[in-house]
């Protein structure tokens, strides 16, 4: 068993409050638990309305299908034009 972990730092510059930051966050969380199966979680910054950290975390027999979500998260997360992925970090435990 190997799971994965990917950290995230987003930052929404059209939220111009919390309410829009969290439905931009809350339809991110929705899109990617529905077609990977990854768990989303945000982590910090829930006070800050154009920042967000979120944690994906996945779980897999082999480290290819871990590491293959992980990226396709990744891959999202850049071509979405509402937020900017400023940093992210993947690891295995």
């Amino acid at each position: 068993m190997i799971i994965g972990l990917m950290t995230t730092t987003l930052s929404i510059p059209g939220a111009r409050s919390l309410k829009d930051k969290r439905s931009v966050i809350r339809g991110l969380k929705d899109r990617i638990r529905n077609t990977l199966n990854v768990s989303v979680a945000e982590t910090d910054s829930q006070d800050k309305w154009q920042s967000a950290e979120l944690a994906f975390v996945t779980v897999a027999a082999d480290g290819k299908t871990v590491d293959s979500r992980l990226a396709t998260i990744a891959k999202r997360l850049r071509a979405d034009p509402r937020w900017v992925l400023l940093d992210y970090h993947t690891e295995r435990i």
